[in-house]
């Protein structure tokens, strides 16, 4: 059975693999957290070249606003990948997924509910003797 931190790695692997296959770009890094039955994971430096000169352009409340919507509706439109490859590594069914991106620091953040907490073997605390 896999440790919590051996599967919050692999969750890190298929977030960082769908960020780059599907959104174009991957984060210069991530990582995972499960929580009982959530998982944030935390992306950092996800903005494109591009979207950054948008996000820090003179009418910067239009370019910050088109750059979250065009993300959430990529996220939307992926949902269902991302979804499937964090189920396999969980054995556990996603029931929601909720998403934000700062434009000022370049950073996601990905919170999924999960139907109940993933199996995982705990640390074993050693016992005095």
């Amino acid at each position: 059975m896999k440790t919590k931190g051996q599967i919050e790695s692999e969750i890190c692997e298929a977030v960082t693999k769908f960020e780059k296959d599907y959104m174009g770009r991957g984060p210069l890094e991530t990582k995972a957290y499960m929580i009982e039955d959530m998982v944030l994971v935390r992306l950092k430096k996800v903005l494109t070249p591009a979207e950054l000169r948008l996000a820090t352009h003179t009418d910067r409340k239009d370019g910050r606003e088109l750059i979250k919507r065009v993300r959430i509706t990529l996220m939307e439109q992926g949902r269902p990948l991302l979804e499937n490859a964090l189920e396999k590594i969980l054995g556990v069914k996603i029931i929601s997924l909720h998403t934000d991106i700062s434009t000022a620091t370049g950073e996601r953040i990905i919170l999924f509910t999960l139907e109940q907490p993933p199996d995982f073997p705990e640390k074993t605390k050693t016992q005095p003797t």
